[in-house]
């Protein structure tokens, strides 16, 4: 099984092998091996945008892919004092919705494959950043309610995020087929 045919899986084992935070810049080279496996995909997508007639549809999103934001809902609509602390969506679930504009178009049209690999990851940094921020401003409510520490939630939200981060990595890879995919707004690749 080659790694270029199986590209998720080898991305999942190398970013999980380091469960450690995401890092902003990585010296590791975990940020070569992650454009060596999806280069080629990028160049699939753009090959893809660039066909005659090819158009983006009218961007769609659902929340906080995964399950995330359908489980929150479910939790919220069965448990009355979760929904009343929490909310209906996630706290984060406008950091979800930015994150999935940046990804139903994939970058402009005419860029080059490290441009889109690029900007991909900016938007799950971006996605990580944001879902952290939400922590900060949610900590002091949750202190309250919950008796932890400011810097106890804090922490927690950045486990959240990394998590977050890690899993749009590992599967927002463009042309994989997932409904979630990076440029997820212009028809799945050949």
């Amino acid at each position: 099984m080659s790694h270029r045919n199986h590209p998720v899986l080898w991305l999942a084992i190398t970013l999980l092998a380091g469960c450690g935070p995401a890092p902003d810049t990585d010296s590791s080279g975990i940020d070569a091996l992650e454009r060596q496996l999806e280069i080629d995909r990028h160049e699939q997508l753009l090959s893809r945008k660039s066909e005659p007639g090819a158009t983006v549809t009218d961007f769609t999103t659902d929340g906080c892919s995964g399950g995330l934001t359908i489980g929150w809902e479910y939790l919220a609509g069965k448990i009355t004092d979760f929904q009343a602390l929490h909310g209906k969506q996630p706290a984060w679930e406008a950091c979800c919705v930015a994150h999935d504009r940046r990804y139903h178009t994939g970058g402009a049209r005419q860029i080059t494959a490290d441009k889109s690999f690029r900007l991909r990851q900016q938007a799950d940094l971006e996605l990580r950043d944001c879902v952290m921020a939400t922590g900060s401003l949610r900590a002091p409510a949750l202190h309250e309610e919950y008796g932890l520490s400011i810097s106890q939630v804090e922490t927690l939200y950045v486990s959240i995020a990394d998590l977050m981060y890690r899993a749009v990595r590992i599967g927002g890879i463009p042309c994989s087929g997932l409904p979630w995919r990076w440029g997820y707004g212009w028809p799945a690749c050949n």
